[in-house]
């Protein structure tokens, strides 16, 4: 009888112990790092880009942050499912959706995703390290670089419910979209009492980003229907005509934000070319963190330098892969690549946004491949010699 009360108390014990220990891992991977900012204090933060521009690269220094909530172009399940509309009907959806998102309230997603979803449902999931981490996966701890591989085989089957609750104890919760071509949708989320919104404008050179368009355009037989709302358009002109909207918007958006923006915007909108980035990665990345509120982590700074400064460019079996290589070779590849006849074609459908973006032409087969020839002189450097120009004029 004694013998058997000890067993049971020593069972007691075991199990009041082993409780402790599962309390204490719990709190430690479901409680973000202590210099985290508040979830109380939530900061949102639109990616803004369009397709080819880096904006993967740049979703994943997001992404991977300790601080951040982040899903990939959630929008491509509105066109997903209202694919035979066009992008202007769309943009009320995209942004209603976007609206829920951000407050972290995924109802919304019954309109567009399967009655039996799951965490994996989310376009490109994987590349969310808050999918792959609690209190949606155990995976991935909070502070570490997320494994996208190693996420596909570990997270992909979870319940849809954890999403909502993951997206709560982040301070930050960051979309990246490249489907929206102007900022006045938008409005009512800038103006929304509940929303801190800060819009990040990604942009790229676009005889980069048409080369790129050009490596992969299968993939985007749909969009490209959406965004040219669906008129027809013959095969040999259509990605023209798609980075002719593309460029077109990229004008409107900046103009709207810079040249006498309505007071609800000011303050929130910051313009980013790729090719800044590529060229000094920790500076701009710093730069784009202190504009919405998030410290660099040594973790972090640690990933951004290995895939910066990897080798080589990537290959078309990886175009959607986000792996190390070298920055500066894949914002250059499209000198060597593109012939100069279609480098003229884009320069032309282009030349409003290329100036606007300080973007250099070139006018002959033996510039374009010259790579000391630098076509992109620093935002601040040409304002410096537009400034002294104008003085030397008056």
């Amino acid at each position: 009888m004694y013998s058997r009360f000890r067993v049971e108390i020593n069972t007691v014990i075991f199990l009041v112990v082993l409780q402790g220990l599962m309390f204490c891992y719990w709190q430690y991977q479901f409680t973000p790092p202590p210099d985290s900012p508040s979830p109380s204090r939530k900061v949102h933060v639109l990616l803004l880009s369009s397709w080819r521009s880096g904006s993967s690269f740049l979703g994943q220094v997001f992404g991977q942050h300790p601080s951040v909530f982040y899903l990939m172009e959630p929008a491509w399940h509105v066109w997903s499912e209202m694919r035979t509309f066009g992008a202007k009907t769309l943009r009320m959806a995209v942004r209603d959706l976007m609206r829920s998102v951000y407050h972290c309230d995924f109802s919304v997603m019954d309109s567009y995703m399967p009655d039996n979803r799951k965490t994996s449902s989310f376009f490109m999931w994987y590349q969310s390290r808050a999918l792959c981490s609690p209190p949606v996966c155990f995976l991935t701890p909070f502070g570490h670089i997320n494994n996208e591989t190693q996420c596909q085989k570990e997270c992909e089957s979870l319940g849809f419910e954890r999403v909502e609750k993951a997206c709560q104890i982040y301070s930050h919760v960051v979309l990246k979209e490249t489907r929206f071509f102007e900022l006045e949708s938008l409005y009512p989320l800038l103006q929304d009492p509940n929303l801190d919104l800060r819009i990040i404008h990604l942009v790229r050179d676009p005889r980069a980003v048409y080369r790129s368009r050009e490596e992969s355009a299968l993939s985007f037989k749909m969009d490209n229907a959406i965004v040219l709302e669906h008129k027809p358009v013959p095969a040999g002109k259509e990605q023209y005509q798609v980075m002719q909207e593309i460029c077109q918007s990229h004008v409107r958006i900046n103009e709207r934000a810079t040249q006498d923006p309505p007071p609800f915007l000011k303050g929130r909108y910051k313009l980013v070319r790729y090719e800044d980035v590529t060229r000094n990665p920790l500076q701009e990345i710093s730069d784009i963190y202190d504009f919405v509120n998030l410290e660099m982590t040594n973790e972090m700074e640690a990933w951004i330098k290995n895939m910066t400064h990897g080798k080589g460019k990537g290959n078309v079996e990886n175009t959607f892969q986000i792996i190390s290589r070298n920055a500066v070779q894949v914002s250059l590849a499209w000198r060597t690549l593109l012939p100069h006849n279609k480098v003229k074609r884009i320069q032309e459908v282009c030349k409003e946004a290329m100036r606007m973006l300080n973007y250099r032409t070139v006018d002959s087969e033996k510039d374009q491949k010259t790579l000391d020839l630098d076509l992109y002189m620093p935002q601040e450097l040409k304002e410096f010699i537009w400034k002294q120009a104008k003085t030397q004029d008056a």
